[in-house]
């Protein structure tokens, strides 16, 4: 699962690993929340564009999204048979960059939010699906959600799911769609291997938070071939 994350990176330094052609300028946000407008990279042709999409995802075949629950999620082993995701899967991936998620752990009585990050803070891709919803009273909105998968050993303390990660290396894979098959694309929707990452109670609203006994491990999954 992922219901909070954080793009605190320059808009510099995020069109610098995307590559795409647009130059937006965007404050730093350190607690994005399910329904917020989020930064979004798409494929179209040869190109990378820069979008905002509400994070929020509406199928095209929805005709009222009132009461529609909030799909800021997708289970990366079922979007390509769950009608909600099929058609986006296919066609319309995107990766969402970020430099943190957040999970929470019961630890002593006391619910603790944990930042999990790169060991630099530093930007990476999650995985996502997108797609265009028109509205019956003819106003138009882009919706994504970011694509999950089983936790690794590391997340996996604090919950059973993390999101997709796409490696620099395999943007291309994940974003072109026309070009890569899904069953291509579906081998990159694992876990991040242990190492990638590291985890530290961290409120997104106030900051670090100090002195507290970390939550119980969990067995360690046997390992998988890394990659990134």
């Amino acid at each position: 699962m992922c219901g909070r994350f954080a793009l605190s990176a320059t808009p510099a330094e995020v069109q610098a690993l995307f590559g795409y052609e647009e130059t937006p300028n965007f404050p730093p946000r350190g607690n994005i929340s399910p329904t917020e407008p989020i930064a979004v990279i798409t494929q179209e042709g040869i190109n990378r564009h820069f979008r905002l999409m509400r994070w929020g995802f509406l199928p095209g075949w929805l005709k009222d999204p009132e009461g529609f629950p909030v799909l800021f999620n997708a289970r990366g082993e079922t979007i390509a048979s769950k009608p909600t995701f099929k058609a986006a899967s296919r066609h319309r991936r995107c990766l969402i960059p970020a430099d943190a998620f957040y999970e929470w752990a019961h630890v002593n009585k006391k619910k603790i939010p944990y930042r999990i990050s790169k060991p630099d803070h530093g930007l990476f891709a999650m995985a996502g699906v997108w797609e265009p919803y028109a509205h019956a009273n003819g106003s138009e909105i882009d919706t994504t959600a970011i694509v999950t998968t089983d936790a690794n050993g590391l997340v996996s303390s604090l919950h059973n799911r993390m999101p997709v990660m796409i490696p620099e290396s395999q943007f291309a894979i994940w974003l072109e769609a026309e070009k890569y098959p899904l069953d291509e694309a579906m081998k990159l929707v694992r876990p991040a291997p242990d190492d990638l990452l590291i985890m530290e109670p961290f409120d997104p609203r106030t900051g670090p938070i100090k002195h507290v006994e970390a939550p119980p491990e969990k067995p360690k999954k046997p390992e998988q071939q890394s990659l990134f």
